[in-house]
């Protein structure tokens, strides 16, 4: 074999860097709190998809903190975290809340055998009101008006309901945080009406039907 042939056949058998494809393929096969897929979630509302982001990070560390409309980059775990922050109890306890939005989907899996993050979209998309109210003077009467919901404020009262549930629901009660917040997550899944976050859904369509 000439050297011009060995040449060609080295070349041939130099493989080409692949250090992109490795680096994508280890964000894909990343896991939530080490156990939880997220690369395969379904999402069954089209107007909120854009700011139901999921990624197996739980903590940014506050890198989106600067913009408001940078709050739907943030994983929507991470932002369930933030929302159950946000009472006297857990102000600023960030590593609590991750504690606590951690075993409750723990409890979600051991409860219903499905993947807990796949539970936690379809709660929020069905606990995003559609309708609610806004006051209009008139020559200084106050009338409601019903108007829609911007998707992104969608997603911020679908987790306003599901912190404000959980913290309903502890409050002097034996019932954990975590077991709180598993509960709401699955009835909100089912769409249970009984379930605080449904609930406040259908009261605030309720009242917009009333106001259109």
């Amino acid at each position: 074999m000439s050297e011009s042939e060995q040449d060609a056949d080295a070349e041939e058998e130099t493989p080409e860097p692949d250090a992109p494809a490795d680096s994508e393929q280890a964000e894909e096969n990343a896991l939530l709190f080490g156990v939880w897929d997220v690369s395969e979630i379904e999402y069954g509302d089209p107007s909120t998809r854009p700011y139901l982001n999921v990624t197996p990070i739980a903590h940014t560390m506050g890198r989106h903190a600067s913009k408001q409309f940078q709050k739907s980059e943030i994983s929507i775990v991470e932002r369930l975290i933030n929302r159950l922050m946000q009472t006297d109890e857990n102000t600023g306890k960030k590593q609590q809340a991750t504690r606590i939005v951690r075993d409750a989907l723990d409890i979600v899996h051991e409860r219903t055998d499905d993947n807990p993050i796949q539970v936690l979209v379809t709660a929020v998309e069905n606990a995003a009101p559609r309708e609610e109210t806004v006051r209009l003077k008139y020559g200084g009467i106050s009338v409601p008006k019903a108007v829609d919901v911007a998707p992104q404020r969608r997603v911020d009262q679908a987790l306003k309901f599901i912190g404000d549930g959980v913290q309903s629901a502890t409050y002097k009660s034996s019932t954990s945080a975590a077991e709180a917040l598993a509960d709401l997550l699955i009835g909100a899944e089912r769409y249970d009406v009984q379930s605080y976050p449904i609930a406040q859904k259908e009261e605030r369509e309720r009242v917009a039907a009333a106001a259109r």
